[in-house]
């Protein structure tokens, strides 16, 4: 089938390219004046942080060098001495390991909780009274914007070292965190059943129990899988000032140079947190309802 080309007046052909170039131009433009600011921005920001470029440049080998060092000697004829020799104190760390998890489940499940609670207050479709409304949204703001490595200072400062304080850390955060994502999800519920609800009687907990929970559960628990993967990478890193875990012992032997021994706790870190990462993203899916089609 032969195409119809259709051409143009030369006068409105004249005005159609002049209109492409304008907007070409006003898009050329906008580009040049973001790199511009970008670049200053960068350049400020070097300022402000006292970045030596020659100071950088002349120590830049010695990351390479460190990577180099985490790396065990290993040889095909002796591989499994030079395995165990690698991970000689594999029972340990799997302790301290399982230590880290439990952290990061006890934390998210408090958290959750809390989130939980205050979720409800600090939706505008659900909660009427202004002022409830603002308190509980500005304690979730509080509880997520300070991070879990302060909290958990505090609380190694009030209660010594040891596994509690990073719970009530991580806790803390998740339930600022989770809160506003709860939050969110309530917002966004069909609000016909809660009005069905009210009107036949039923008070504020009924309604939710009966038309709000059935419309988010699912999302909850999807959000709070999500919080755990990432509280377990934060509970590693909070063993770094105390607070428990496996980090307390990757932060002993990063200061003592023993170099096999930190690679060999990343790894151990690595691989369990792709292991949650896979695990909670298919109970994700299946509890949204997204199960992953061949």
């Amino acid at each position: 089938m032969a195409s119809t080309l259709v051409r143009l007046p030369p006068e409105q052909a004249a005005r159609a390219l002049d209109h492409y170039r304008e907007a070409v131009g006003a898009r050329r433009a906008r580009v040049v004046l973001g790199v511009v600011l970008l670049a200053g921005a960068i350049v400020l920001a070097g300022i402000g942080g006292e970045v030596d470029i020659e100071k950088f440049l002349a120590n830049s080998h010695r990351l390479p060098a460190y990577v180099w060092n985490l790396t065990p000697p290993l040889a095909l004829a002796t591989l499994g001495s030079d395995l165990a020799e690698w991970f000689w104190n594999l029972d340990g760390w799997l302790l301290l390991l399982g230590d880290t998890l439990l952290i990061a489940y006890l934390g998210t499940l408090l958290g959750a909780v809390g989130a939980f609670v205050l979720c409800f207050a600090a939706s505008a479709n659900l909660e009427k009274r202004l002022w409830l409304r603002f308190a509980a949204r500005r304690l979730l703001e509080f509880c997520r914007t300070v991070p879990e490595l302060v909290f958990a200072l505090l609380f190694v400062m009030a209660f010594g070292l040891g596994a509690l304080p990073g719970v009530l850390a991580l806790a803390i955060h998740t339930m600022g965190a989770l809160g506003k994502l709860f939050a969110e999800v309530v917002e966004n519920i069909d609000m016909k059943p809660v009005e069905g609800a009210v009107a036949t009687g039923a008070g504020r907990l009924t309604s939710i129990r009966f038309a709000v929970l059935p419309q988010v559960l699912s999302n909850f628990a999807s959000y709070a899988l999500l919080r755990f993967e990432i509280n377990v990478r934060s509970a590693a890193v909070m063993g770094f000032v105390g607070a428990g875990g496996i980090g307390t012992d990757l932060m002993v032997a990063i200061r003592k140079f023993y170099y096999t021994d930190v690679s060999a706790m990343l790894l151990l870190i690595i691989a369990t947190v792709m292991i949650i990462d896979l695990a909670t993203e298919q109970l994700r899916h299946r509890l949204i309802g997204l199960e992953q089609r061949p």
